[in-house]
């Protein structure tokens, strides 16, 4: 992060006040370190036990971007923390995220900074590895990224596909949207819910992974699981043809599609 030219200001570790990591001086609390540095944003890299108190450390601290890297934070603890956040009008990105990224400006997660490239598509992903293969796509299409998003692939998130929309849409450096989504749960179908009742401005396509997977078995990431008839790719898939969202086969058609949408927008 601090190579991409994120301004990384400190760092926390109870018991590790006075310690430097590449230059960062770590400090005891969130409220030591903001006694000497000015921040908005905090990443959590904390092991699932503990998150839910790095999280609650950094909202009480007054961040309003929280990214939690943490895979496998336990459920009710991932809602303690979104509630709270909530209360105190921050935003919890993730958890089970590969981050944030504005591409030439600012990273603020663990995703490889080679493969996006500054642009005009804004992507929002359940998957870390696909979101990487598209961004790749895109900048190989010359349509590059105005930011990535990666939601997190825990059953509980913070951020969704609707808020992530509805922030592309007042974004002037966005002219397009990729949502990339995968079986389980319901958001996929909500974001196309919004996008069909709202009107949405900007055009949107979509790719969904896990096809293939049997009921009942965990696909990677705890969310992506198919309980009954809920969370099925099938389902997923219709939910946004119906709201008339292109939803690509491949992951490197979502390029191609939008490179003709855009051309036929006035």
């Amino acid at each position: 992060m601090l190579e991409y030219g994120t301004k990384i200001v400190a760092g926390v570790t109870p018991g590790r006040a006075g310690v430097r990591v590449h230059g960062v001086p770590v400090y005891d609390t969130i409220e030591e370190a903001l006694k000497v540095h000015e921040a908005n944003s905090s990443i959590i890299f904390v092991p699932a036990p503990f998150a839910l108190d790095a999280a609650l450390e950094a909202i009480e601290g007054g961040l309003k971007t929280i990214v939690i890297i943490t895979e496998g934070m336990p459920i009710k603890d991932a809602i303690s923390a979104i509630s709270q956040a909530k209360r105190h009008r921050a935003v919890i990105v993730g958890p089970n995220t590969p981050g944030v990224i504005t591409p030439d400006e600012c990273k603020l997660g663990i995703m490889p900074a080679h493969v996006f490239k500054p642009g005009i598509v804004g992507v929002a992903s359940r998957s870390g590895t696909l979101t990487y293969e598209i961004a790749f796509w895109l900048t190989a299409a010359g349509l590059g990224q105005s930011t990535c998003v990666g939601l997190g692939g825990d059953p509980v998130i913070g951020l969704d596909f609707v808020e992530a929309l509805k922030a592309f849409e007042g974004d002037e450096h966005t002219k397009a949207v990729v949502l990339i989504g995968e079986i389980g749960g319901n958001l996929e179908e909500l974001a196309a819910e919004y996008v069909s009742t709202n009107g949405y401005s900007k055009p949107v396509v979509a790719f969904v992974a896990g096809r293939s997977a049997p009921l009942g078995r965990r696909m990677g990431h705890a969310g992506a699981i198919v309980m009954g008839r809920a969370g099925t790719a099938k389902d997923k898939v219709e939910a946004f043809q119906r709201a008339g969202v292109e939803v690509a086969g491949r992951p490197s058609d979502v390029a191609k599609i939008l490179l003709k949408k855009l051309r036929s927008t006035p």
